[in-house]
């Protein structure tokens, strides 16, 4: 891994630790994304909903690579995607850096 790379993922989990007042990690912050992108407001979440909240992150950082697209909303607010592509076949390592490469790039465009 580059150092470049490593320190923007530190000084993101950093800012993120701060703002939450605890340890954060890359599932966290794809929950996190899904709560975002969801747009409603902050409640207990269930179990399936906790589920379908990480897939909303995954999808939605996973938009601007063309792996899928967004459909539109359902009558409750929740979006729905489609896949356009297949993800390539990566290791557990690799799938953690494109998905840590996402997150970065999400923050980033939303500053």
């Amino acid at each position: 891994m580059d150092l470049q790379f490593q320190k923007r993922w530190r000084d993101l989990l950093k800012l993120m630790e701060q703002r939450f007042g605890g340890p954060v990690d890359l599932n966290a912050l794809i929950f996190l994304i899904g709560v975002q992108e969801l747009g409603q407001h902050a409640r207990d979440f269930k179990k399936d909903e906790k589920v379908e909240l990480m897939h909303i992150g995954i999808c939605v950082l996973l938009l601007p690579y063309g792996y899928y697209r967004e459909l539109g909303r359902d009558a409750d607010g929740w979006p729905h995607f489609e896949r356009t592509k297949e993800l390539p076949p990566l290791n557990a390592k690799e799938q953690e850096r494109l998905m840590q490469e996402a997150v970065l790039e999400y923050f980033e465009r939303e500053d």
